[in-house]
């Protein structure tokens, strides 16, 4: 008997080719206290980040934010810290301040430099069309923190 636990049946590549989906991964699995995600294909772990336009729509913006949708936005964040992290040597922090009505903002920060800083609406809805719209955003989101972090390195020491 085989287990397949992964989308669809097939084996995902864009997980492999993204340093930024394995790093998602990581820090998903790196929460899971249960042993809940040990056995579960990457693909399907990353899954809940495609939402759809048209799944987006039918999401309910009354309520507080659900406890799983925060959970992936930390761990989208997370993951940007930690690919900051990891290519300049500087401990980065993440700092999410979420209102229950959805609107809020993240702040990735290293020493007294912020690396990242970004409002959220509407975090009811957070999602991406696919996986590898989530590996192109958490890309440019890593990159510019690691030029920030380049940049003024002093201030990310402090």
């Amino acid at each position: 008997m085989t287990l397949d636990n992964s989308v669809n049946g097939t084996a995902s590549t864009t997980v492999s080719n993204s340093p930024f989906l394995k790093t998602i991964v990581q820090q998903i699995r790196g929460q899971d206290t249960y042993g809940t995600y040990r056995n579960w294909a990457d693909d399907l772990i990353l899954k809940p980040y495609v939402v759809s336009k048209q799944k987006k729509r039918e999401i309910p913006l009354d309520g507080e934010v659900d406890p799983l949708t925060k959970a992936r936005i930390m761990a989208f964040y997370r993951a940007v810290a930690a690919c900051i992290e990891k290519e300049t040597g500087l401990i980065s922090q993440v700092v999410v301040d979420l209102s229950h009505e959805g609107f809020g903002w993240v702040l990735v920060f290293s020493g007294r430099l912020l690396l990242v800083a970004r409002t959220l609406r509407d975090a009811h809805r957070f999602g991406f069309d696919s996986l590898e719209k989530v590996a192109e955003e958490g890309a440019k989101l890593v990159e510019k923190g690691i030029d920030l972090a380049k940049r003024f390195p002093e201030v990310g020491k402090l």
